[in-house]
């Protein structure tokens, strides 16, 4: 057994498996499912993508840094795409064979002088958790159980006494779940937005019910991935208020005004929520597809009354209203929760311990896969300086408590809300993580005297920066290059 348990073999667990094995850790891994993959298994329970989902990033913000996606694959791939570029990663760096499929953790608690008592069930093919309890006890205990898979459901007076159906996004797979039906698509993300998209054509009437104005990026501008050319204006290294400006700009060159399409003003800035990426919802709306619609405020039995007064006879509403971070298998003390969220250094390494992290604990305004990357990376040398210089590293875990506040949101003022509560800007969360691995490399080379030791610790600490500086602006070298038309960014 192994003395590292990642527990996910979601993209933020496979990587942290790999980082880790790579550095020395002898790494096992535990699933639940039957199948890796974790939001991008379309089989797995805790799936939540729907049968039409697509990356709403392109292939250099969403693949992993040292595993590039297939030049045929298209720039926003299907999530059977994705699903298959996850299981030949785990192929090709070896963490396949250490993942234990169809097992379930139902607790771990830690043990004194460190370390964890782990419980663990095996997960029948009906989904069942039951038999014999397994015990397990590891020297650390690295999470990977991912943040978007408990429904956040919203309440509102006479509710429960509705005469239609009502669904959640986590429950909605198929478009053939909206045929027929009168629906109303309520919250403005990107699986509203997408579902709201998929009714039409299917739907007898589409409602798209959001509780105030957004910003709606489209996947393409200027004919490239809009996401790229973002980037271009971001390596530019203007003051954040420049740089919303020139992308509210474009907004309304690629778009138009959004009171034309009936939408009210954004009430915010550009970047002051999480992006919304969708190429056809104003298309639709400005058809007459969608109807936009203001927030409920209440249901009456089979009609629907919103905030401004009107009523609307839905018989299918459809809460995309986001998820609830949990990790059911530890109690909360033990991840110093705050305000609905666990308060970690860059939401990776815990302030106290040594033995207990935490992987794709983000919501960032691009692709993730690279950031996990870089997290992986963080967590094994800073558990390598543990093993080395275990006195250095309290010094570090001192640091971090200090600085626990630092949100990487590169000077913008975020919406105050729940979606917001691991919120980063790829690009300065990026260059944090890069920060670290300097100062974490450079006290491993401290503690290893050795000529041998210190020139691996020197070679690992600039190779991890040239390696990070590329990432951090991967996206605008893809705008500026030729290479950004196959996808090779």
């Amino acid at each position: 057994m192994g003395d590292t348990l990642v527990v996910g073999a979601g993209s933020s667990g496979l990587a942290a498996a790999k980082n880790l094995a790579e550095a020395g850790f002898d790494v096992d891994v535990v699933e639940r499912e039957r199948d890796l993959g974790g939001n991008w298994n379309f089989a797995g329970s805790g799936s939540r993508v729907y049968s039409g989902t697509h990356t709403i990033s392109s292939k250099p913000f969403t693949q992993y840094p040292d595993f590039p996606m297939p030049d045929a694959d298209p720039d926003y791939p299907h999530h059977s795409r994705v699903h298959a570029y996850l299981r030949r990663y785990a192929d090709h760096f070896g963490v396949t064979p250490r993942i234990a499929f169809s097992t379930s953790v139902e607790s771990a608690t830690p043990r004194e002088g460190g370390g964890w008592r782990v419980e663990l069930a095996r997960v029948t093919d009906d989904g069942t958790v039951g038999g014999e309890l397994e015990v397990r006890e590891v020297e650390r205990l690295v999470v990977a159980n991912g943040h978007n898979w408990s429904p956040k459901v919203p309440e509102y007076p006479g509710q429960d006494r509705f005469a239609g159906t009502i669904l959640h996004t986590a429950d909605f797979k198929r478009p053939e779940q909206l045929d027929g039906h009168r629906v109303l698509v309520v919250g403005a993300g990107n699986s509203g937005c997408d579902v709201a998209v998929a009714a039409v054509g299917r739907a007898e009437t589409v409602w798209h019910s959001t509780r105030r104005a957004y910003w709606y990026a489209p996947k393409y501008a200027l004919g490239r991935p809009a996401d790229q050319l973002g980037d271009l204006v971001f390596s530019l290294g203007l003051p954040i208020r420049w740089t919303q400006a020139i992308l509210e700009a474009t907004a309304r060159v690629v778009v138009g005004r959004y009171e034309r399409y009936g939408l009210p003003t954004p009430d915010h800035r550009f970047l002051e929520t999480h992006p919304i990426v969708n190429q056809s919802l104003l298309y639709h709306v400005g058809h007459g597809d969608i109807v936009p619609v203001p927030d409920i405020a209440r249901f009456e039995g089979d009609a629907v009354e919103l905030v401004d007064g009107q009523r609307i006879e839905a018989d299918l509403v459809v809460f995309a209203t986001g998820y609830t971070i949990r990790i059911p298998f530890l109690d909360p003390s033990l991840l110093n929760w705050h305000d609905g969220a666990p308060r970690l250094h860059r939401n990776v390494l815990h302030p106290e311990r040594t033995d207990l992290a935490v992987i794709g604990l983000i919501q960032p305004d691009s692709g993730q896969f690279g950031l996990v990357h870089w997290q992986s990376v963080l967590l094994a040398r800073f558990l390598t300086l543990v093993r080395v210089d275990p006195a250095a590293a309290r010094a570090e875990l001192a640091r971090f408590a200090a600085g626990l506040d630092e949100r990487s949101q590169g000077g913008i003022a975020l919406v105050d809300s729940t979606r917001h509560l691991v919120e980063v800007e790829h690009l300065d969360y990026a260059r944090a993580l890069d920060r670290d691995l300097a100062r974490v490399n450079a006290l491993i080379a401290a503690a290893m005297p050795s000529a041998r030791g210190a020139g691996w610790a020197r070679r690992s600490s600039d190779g991890d920066r040239r390696v990070a500086a590329r990432d951090v602006t991967a996206g605008a070298a893809a705008a500026r290059s030729v290479a950004a038309q196959d996808g090779r960014g």
